[in-house]
């Protein structure tokens, strides 16, 4: 089994920073793409960035030059450093990853959501 844990969420006034951290552990071979969505109440989730394996980023326009994305693959950690926070950018924030885990028979890979962690931006 593989669990996500995210951890950073807070309560922060506009303009503010925070840091989100999200490790992966369990029977873990290889972690392709991992990313952050968030979902703000009433609204669907919707993607926030994604990294690779190999470092390559993806942002949504909402976040891009204030959110950056990265991974320390030796940990299986992901981050997200949000800078210049907005009370738009209140919501719950969820980490993913794309995981091929060790089974009884051999591998399998599939997706996995951590719990989610709470942001709010609010003055």
């Amino acid at each position: 089994q593989v669990q996500l844990v995210e951890s950073g969420g807070d309560l922060v006034q506009p303009g503010g920073s925070l840091r989100l951290s999200c490790a992966a552990s369990g029977s873990i071979a290889r972690i392709d793409t991992m990313g952050w969505y968030r979902q703000a109440p009433g609204k669907e989730r919707e993607l926030v960035a994604t990294i690779t394996s190999g470092g390559t980023t993806n942002s949504a326009d909402s976040v891009k030059g204030r959110f950056t994305i990265s991974r320390d693959n030796a940990k299986n950690t992901v981050y997200l450093q949000m800078n210049s926070l907005k009370p738009d950018d209140t919501a719950v924030y969820y980490c993913y990853a794309e995981v091929t885990s060790y089974t009884y028979s051999g591998t399998v890979r599939r997706g996995f959501w951590g719990q989610g962690t709470q942001v709010t931006v609010s003055s």
